[in-house]
């Protein structure tokens, strides 16, 4: 059975509905910094998944071709991630979507070193005959976060932070977005053939 990430760490990607607390340790990623409303019809967030995705699946179909990556093993490409945020501010205003900036991600297997990454990039842009210059190597390091699983939909997230936030204080920390440390959003839904209220969205926000 191909290694599933969601299965496999399940406090990063699975947590309850109602707020923990976890740190996250450092991990390498596939990037496509924008900004905009995502929804957004041939937006740039939108077009930034055929990026990440074209990126993803060459790294993962590379066992097929000429490209043997050492320490390879079969695996569910992780699911979509997103950090978002708006200039000079510590909260997320979902009124204004087109002031949003984000860093669209899907991470990658710990086999996948800088080489084999621009290996891809080269692969994906002859294949398919496509830019990939705006995607990037991530690495980053989360460290200590509050999280919560969100059910329902993105404009409904505003009452789970709260939650977040309110767990966090009892608790004795305090939020750390900044400029490095981003609103975080893991999502678990496919939002077309899902409904809004049933929409499953990991939210994960940067404390000290």
């Amino acid at each position: 059975m191909p290694f599933d990430y969601k299965k496999e760490y399940r406090e990063f990607y699975m947590p309850p509905k109602k707020p923990t607390i976890v740190t996250v340790p450092p991990m390498n990623y596939i990037a496509v910094r924008g900004s905009g409303d995502p929804n957004e019809e041939n937006g740039e967030y939108k077009q930034s998944m055929g990026l990440l995705y074209g990126i993803a699946f060459t790294i993962k179909m590379s066992k097929k071709g000429s490209r043997q990556i050492e320490g390879y093993f079969d695996y569910v490409v992780p699911p979509l991630e997103g950090f978002w945020w708006q200039d000079g501010k510590q909260d997320i205003d979902y009124n204004n979507k087109k002031s949003f900036r984000w860093i669209s991600l899907i991470r990658l297997p710990d086999f996948v070193k800088k080489e084999d990454f621009d290996w891809a990039i080269s692969e994906a842009s002859a294949k398919k005959k496509s830019d990939f210059s705006k995607v990037e190597f991530l690495k980053y390091n989360e460290g200590l976060c509050v999280q919560c699983m969100h059910i329902g939909s993105y404009d409904s997230e505003p009452e789970t932070i709260q939650l977040m936030h309110e767990f966090m204080e009892q608790n004795g920390y305090k939020l750390d977005i900044s400029d490095r440390r981003f609103h975080h959003e893991i999502y678990l839904s496919d939002a077309r053939r899902v409904s809004p209220d049933r929409l499953k969205t990991v939210i994960r926000h940067p404390i000290i």
